[in-house]
């Protein structure tokens, strides 16, 4: 006490030791402070004992509900022990009861123990200053009853026989024991669901009711002239509360049977209130999701999926891509998502299919609580998805970034998947496993989409996993064929555990590709080395095979679930009496072997090398077994002397295919890496650049300037034609569309025009990012606006690239997103038919709208085909219609797969950032396309021996007169029929004689399936069809001559030259669809492209004179 008043009042007490350097005599003095002194009071020692610790006052609940239920027994006790019969039987019995001393003895005890807890709770009271509040509560009132009676009966002996309603005291222990499991779950500092807490009070409530109800029945019907023991009073009041009232004991007096009206009056309010709260508790739950037990996630395995919002679509998807492969069928999906789920959600939810599965969590990943309840600790994987159908995408973005923090903050060991919108958000998750940016991959697809034609199909249908049996049962053969080569996936394999590639250890990449091709029918397109990471797409003849590469291929499934049967050929069949079998690699025989589901029978002929192994003989023409002199044979080892090295800035297709007037501004181009780069994380790309950058002005095409004095395509004289692409704004992402066009790889005298249509204006940090790319312009307009396509030079440009605009993503309803871009793209498909238009959508499902014609019974017999492969389970059942087929149309959600097979293949993204162009590996090619016209497998050997290309696939354009103005009798119907009935012509296919045989009858089948589905008759007479084209084309003018008029006005309103737009020609009857990896012996047809997988030219160079000659002589028809 001395040192405490030696502490002068000003002192801070928030200074621990302070020394008084500036007192003079008292410098260097040590002056000790006491804190919490306030604490050390009677009063704040009595809350921390009783309120404030939570282990002492934990320990305290214990240990008063302890006494609580023993008093409860003793009363029990003293039950069992009475003997009513010794008194009278008069209503004497209820205030007084026979108590043996003992029990009496035993009943005090607690109740001493009492004493000292209720005196302390009372000071409490008296120190909080609501005594009289604390005083009239029940509880309390409750403890007064049954302790102050036996305290007196200490000092007072002849009232040890008084009644006390001592069974209350039930209550009093379901108090404690709320306030046991309250001060529980503070000490050991864990949160408890507030449905467990609903459902302890409810069933406490019941039981108090019970024994209050069995207890005062009994010992009121003392007094009666038959008392009832304290089973038949429990036995009771059971069969009344449960409301099947038996009859056989009742209550014989009233007293107890006014009791029993109070009790059920007390059920009738208490426990409904209760029930409605457990109720609601559960409702609240079924809407959170709950959580996913700890049990379960350390015995199972399961994956997180966050997301801000969850649409039907994008479940769908997850969940059909995430279960189509078999290594993810044990797993368990828990989606962690802040929104409620909706109506359509929960009732894909409760399928039994999904309901064992998918777990719905609502939550945010940014509350470490959520992410325990979800447990993504134990998870095998988090997928964070961006919503792109927000108006403000920058927001989402952020939205996602946040996400991926939080969870890596709290689950460091959990692989992610991230998805993010925008490219220049995409270095802020770089630390993810997994990251695709969704305008990186879509803008470098459309851009492919303008050099080869339906790029964007051949990405999504070989990172969607199916079967290839889509299509299987239509009469349609090109159906048949693009359903079942739609099935080809990528998969690896180690080359040393390989059937397909171990015999080629020690050969050249071209050499492994081709044989594997010819022998197998797998194409084989890229390779990884052991100690480097990158995989390399057709590192060329350079790349010598090693046992231990990893080897990426193309094939209908992956070669651990494949049979291989070795048939010979027909010549050396005959003299044997068995055919040779190749066993699998467990050694049993292949024929032995049963095919299950998952499993592919590969059927394959006798190709071994010749006799020098070292060449391949190409297969025979007509019987003969003469070589054709333009195809060279395929080396096992790259020769050194054609492989001879490149400069890396001169471009070899001008130098051998000579200079021309037309290539001097062409030849003004330097090679090299764009020295702005829009945004952080972009992957440099070695394109053709100006000498200097262009000024800003020089940059708007509708404008001229003091440099240039042109104001519309025309003027430019390009020779080329156009690429136009239609944004709303010019973001980050449009980079990416101009540089696979400006790469180094292609020829300069081939680069097409890029003018960039923009709703709004770009801002010079864009016009920096693009001034150094040649023949790129801008100028402001939109699609829905004739004269601004009429001025960006429409006319002459062969691909139109219309993107989805980000203000018109979100709407109202949801799938009418979509509905402005679909209506002004129909609009430019009326005016302008000849123009190759490649569109996105926010919603695949849209697609069946584009270029839409009402009356077409062929797209109405599509669309019934679609509904009936989505009923079958196909997660391809879009694949069918015409744009998709065709690559005219395309949706960024389709690619949401390839996140999501990452899963099971993580080399899938790098794959497809090497084949849209997106990465540049040293040593990796890229993905072009030719037009060829021979069969695919010397094709392939040509490739192969020329130029080291691998072929990928077909893309096959076929004219097909549709059937949809036959019956009709509209303007457009009349007139487009007459008109198309004279273009139209059926090109001849190069066939065997089989297929020359089934062609018609498959015609006329195809013609028969289609009216059936339509379900369309013509129930006109030629005669009347006749009279009434007659009559409509004296009245009215065909409606193409309105547009053209139209169209011509427009024009001439301009100033522009009206010449080309005569040169159109309506090419809408035609069929187009690509054909992944097909067999060898597939029969190419006029106007086929073919994929192919081309080597980087600028890290080991072929001298491809002889093939540059051969593809301008005879590949291009």
């Amino acid at each position: 006490m001395e040192q405490k008043n030696a502490v002068p009042s000003w002192v801070n007490p928030a200074l621990v030791n302070w020394r008084l350097d500036s007192f003079g005599s008292d410098a260097g003095q040590r002056v000790h402070v006491e804190f919490y002194v306030d604490e050390n009071t009677f009063k704040e020692r009595l809350k921390l004992f009783f309120i404030k610790n939570q282990r002492s006052s934990l320990r305290i609940r214990i240990f008063n509900f302890c006494l609580k239920l023993l008093t409860c027994v003793l009363y029990i006790i003293r039950v069992m022990t009475d003997n009513p019969a010794q008194l009278r039987h008069t209503w004497e019995l209820i205030f007084w009861v026979d108590r043996k001393v003992p029990v009496w003895a035993i009943q005090v005890s607690p109740k001493k123990a009492n004493i000292y807890m209720i005196v302390s709770e009372c000071i409490c009271i008296l120190f909080q200053g609501n005594l009289w509040e604390q005083i009239f509560q029940v509880s309390f009132l409750l403890e007064m009853l049954n302790t102050v009676p036996f305290i007196i009966t200490i000092f007072w002996p002849p009232l040890r026989n008084l009644f006390i309603p001592v069974f209350l005291n039930c209550w009093l222990a379901k108090c404690a024991l709320e306030s046991m499991i309250n001060d529980l779950h503070r000490a050991i500092q864990r949160t408890h669901s507030a449905m467990f807490n609903q459902v302890l009070i409810l069933i406490c409530t019941l039981l108090c009711l019970v024994f209050t109800g069995a207890c005062g029945i009994q010992h009121l019907e003392r007094a009666g002239k038959k008392s009832l023991s304290l089973f038949n009073a429990l036995y009771f009041c059971i069969v009344t509360f449960s409301t099947v009232g038996f009859g056989d004991v009742t209550p014989q007096i009233w007293p107890s049977q006014l009791l029993v009206v109070v009790m059920i009056c007390v059920a009738l309010v208490v426990l409904p209130l209760q029930f409605e709260e457990l109720i609601y508790l559960w409702m609240e739950r079924q809407k959170s999701g709950g959580n996913y037990s700890r049990h379960r996630a350390q015995t199972e395995r399961h994956v997180v999926l966050c997301v801000s919002t969850l649409k039907i679509d994008l479940l769908m998807d997850f969940l059909n891509e995430f279960y189509a492969h078999p290594h993810t069928q044990d797993y368990y999906v828990v989606i962690l998502c802040p929104c409620e789920v909706d109506v359509q959600v929960r009732r894909i939810l409760q399928i039994p299919l999904w309901s064992q599965r998918v777990i719905y969590l609502q939550g945010s990943a940014l509350k470490n609580q959520d992410l325990l309840r979800a447990k993504m600790d134990d998870a095998e994987a988090c997928f964070i998805l961006s919503s792109r159908n927000e108006a403000d995408r920058m927001a989402a973005d952020h939205q996602t970034i946040l996400r991926a923090w939080a969870v890596k903050d709290f689950a460091p060991n959990c692989p992610l998947y991230v998805q993010i919108l925008k490219p220049e958000n995409k270095f802020h998750v770089k630390f993810a496993d997994h990251v695709v940016c969704e305008e990186e991959f879509k803008y470098a697809m459309l851009a492919l989409n303008c050099l080869c034609p339906a790029t964007s199909t051949l990405i999504t249908l070989l990172v969607h996993t199916s079967r290839g049996q889509e299509g299987q049962q239509s009469p349609e053969q090109w159906q048949r064929m693009y359903g079942r080569c739609s099935g080809n996936e990528v998969y690896h394999i180690r080359l040393g555990d390989s059937m397909f590639f171990r015999d080629y250890n020690s050969k050249s990449f071209t050499y492994a590709a081709f044989h594997a091709h010819k022998k197998y029918g797998v194409c084989l397109i890229g390779v990884k080395r052991e100690d480097i990471k990158s995989i390399l797409l057709n590192p060329g003849p350079r790349h010598i095979m090693s046992a231990s590469d990893t080897c990426y291929y193309i094939n209908i499934t992956k070669e651990e679930n494949s049979a291989f049967i070795f048939r010979q050929e027909e010549d050396q069949g005959k003299g044997r009496g068995h055919c040779d079998i190749l066993n699998s690699p467990s050694g049993l025989p292949v024929h032995s072997i049963i095919a299950s589901m998952g499993t592919v029978a590969m059927d394959f002929q006798n190709t071994s090398p010749t006799e020098s192994g070292a060449k391949l003989a190409p297969p025979p023409e007509n019987d003969q077994g003469s070589r054709r002199p333009s195809i060279a044979p395929v080396l096992e080892l790259a020769d050194s002397a054609s492989l001879l090295p490149c400069d890396l800035l001169s471009d070899q297709s001008e130098d051998e295919a000579g200079q021309s007037d037309e290539d001097v501004t062409a030849n003004e181009f330097v090679k090299g890496y764009p020295p702005n780069s829009p945004y952080i994380g972009s992957s440099p790309t070695l394109c053709h650049l100006l000498p200097q950058k262009a000024h800003f002005c020089c940059l708007r095409l509708d404008q001229s300037c003091e440099h240039v004095s042109f104001e519309d395509a025309k003027a430019y004289g390009f020779k080329n034609k156009l690429i136009i692409v239609s944004a709303e704004t010019a973001g980050n992402g449009l980079y990416n569309f101009i540089v696979p066009l400006r790469a180094y790889y292609r020829p300069r005298r081939e680069l097409n025009p890029i003018v960039l249509l923009l709703d709004n204006l770009p801002d010079d940090h864009f016009l920096e990012a693009i001034s150094c790319f040649p023949m790129v312009y801008y100028m402001g307009g939109t699609i829905d606006n004739l004269d601004s396509l009429l001025q960006c030079g429409v006319l002459y440009a062969d691909n139109l690239v219309v993107v989805d605009k980000e203000s018109t993503m979100s709407a109202e309803e949801d799938y009418m997103a979509d509905a402005k871009t679909i209506v002004n793209v129909q609009t430019m498909f009326r005016l302008f038919p000849s123009l190759s238009i490649t569109t996105e959508l926010t919603h695949p499902s849209n697609m069946r709208f584009m270029q839409f014609r009402a009356k077409d019974c062929y797209s109405l017999a599509l669309s019934k085909l679609e509904k009936k492969e989505r009923d079958k389970g196909s997660n391809l059942a879009f694949m069918f219609r015409l744009p998709f087929a065709a690559g005219r149309v395309f949706s960024i959600s389709m690619l949401d797969t390839l996140l999501y097979q990452c899963f099971v293949k993580d080399y899938m993204i790098p794959i497809a950032r090497l084949l849209l162009g997106l990465d540049t590996t040293p040593g990796s090619g890229y993905l072009c396309c030719l037009f060829i016209n021979m069969f695919l497998c010397v094709l392939f050997q040509k490739f192969c021996s020329s130029s080291s290309e691998i072929p990928i696939g077909i893309y096959r354009t076929e004219s097909h007169a549709s059937p949809e103005f036959q019956g009709s009798v509209s303007i457009e119907g009349l007139n487009d029929t007459r008109e198309k009935g004279e273009e139209s012509k059926i090109l001849t296919r190069s066939s065997s004689s089989s297929d020359q045989s089934e062609h018609p009858l498959l015609r006329k089948k195809s013609m028969y399936w289609t009216r059936r589905l339509s379900r369309r008759s013509v129930k006109r007479s030629d005669s009347s069809l006749s009279s009434i084209q007659q009559r409509l084309g004296v009245l009215r003018r065909s409606e193409r001559e309105e547009l053209t008029e139209l169209v011509r006005n427009r024009m001439q309103h301009l100033g522009l030259h009206t010449a080309g737009y005569n040169e159109l020609n309506d090419q809408q009857n035609s069929i187009s669809y690509v054909l992944i990896n097909p067999a060898p012996d597939t029969l190419l047809q006029l106007n086929d492209v073919v994929y192919v997988a081309h080597p980087d030219r600028y890290t080991y160079t072929h001298i491809y004179l002889f093939d540059c000659c051969y593809s301008l002589t005879n590949c291009r028809p």
